[in-house]
């Protein structure tokens, strides 16, 4: 009897807990096909309509231009990071170099370094070199986020390949670079991959430094949510509508790779 009461107490909590998750994306998504008059009603029998996303693609709005801010933004972030942290991490994992893990630790320190504290400095250094409120400027404060980040990640995955089939390769004449290029990046591709989609979201959904760093054209998605708080009040309808434009390629995203996602969270695991 205890058994089947402890087993309907754990669904009841994860079904809690789901509900507690779930339920104010479902009303996000709700209220993104809502009218106005609709927005501030508990009530599920309304009219869908597709308005709200025709006027926040429209002007004042222009939420186009914010999504192809952080599209380019993101994936050049993630062309970047990818690649070069792919390369330190083999050189963390595999090279025994004098104060190589006073050096990694250095990295990944800078990820205890607050926002509020170097946004000030990036400000003024992009003032300087006339980059406010350029793509550039948010590509480059976005690599320094996430590449040390991504570093960790992918020497997590390096550290679990075997070095058997390196040596060999090595032996029968394999330079380093065709080491890495044949037989560690194929093998750490899940990992890498994995790095990827964190490394990604994470610059989609950067907020403090674009909100600082952008005025009008360079302005992503995140930060236009802020422009639907207006005089009249908060605009719920077509701040919905935007948020459904920043969650859905993510949704999709992850419902696409969630395989390689998962063997790489697992790879990462296992040492």
């Amino acid at each position: 009897m205890m058994r089947i009461l402890s087993w309907w107490a754990e669904r009841a909590l994860l079904l809690f807990i789901c509900i507690v998750v779930l339920f104010p994306i479902a009303w996000m998504f709700l209220t993104a096909f809502k009218r106005p008059i609709d927005a501030y009603s508990l009530s599920l029998n309304f009219t869908p309509t597709f308005d709200n996303f025709v006027t926040v693609f429209s002007d004042p709005w222009n939420l186009g231009d914010m999504v192809m801010n952080s599209v380019v933004v993101a994936s050049v972030t993630v062309l970047i990071a990818v690649p070069c942290a792919s390369l330190a991490a083999y050189s963390f994992s595999r090279f025994r170099v004098k104060g190589r893990k006073f050096l990694f630790f250095l990295i990944l320190s800078t990820q205890f370094i607050p926002a509020v504290v170097i946004v000030l400095p990036f400000f003024l250094m992009f003032r300087q070199l006339d980059l406010l409120d350029t793509r550039i400027a948010l590509i480059i404060v976005n690599l320094a986020i996430v590449t040390p980040f991504v570093i960790w990640m992918i020497k997590g995955y390096i550290d679990a390949i075997p070095t058997d089939s390196e040596e060999a390769a090595m032996i029968d004449g394999a330079s380093r670079l065709r080491v890495i290029k044949d037989i560690v990046l194929p093998m750490a591709a899940p990992g890498i991959l994995t790095s990827s989609i964190f490394c990604f979201i994470l610059t989609w959904n950067e907020f403090l430094f674009s909100l600082i760093l952008t005025r009008r054209d360079a302005v992503t998605l995140p930060v236009g949510l802020v422009s639907f708080r207006t005089e009249r009040g908060d605009l719920w309808e077509l701040m919905s509508a935007a948020g459904v434009m920043i969650t859905v390629p993510i949704f999709i995203m992850a419902l696409l790779i969630q395989k390689h996602f998962t063997r790489g969270m697992t790879a990462g695991a296992v040492k």
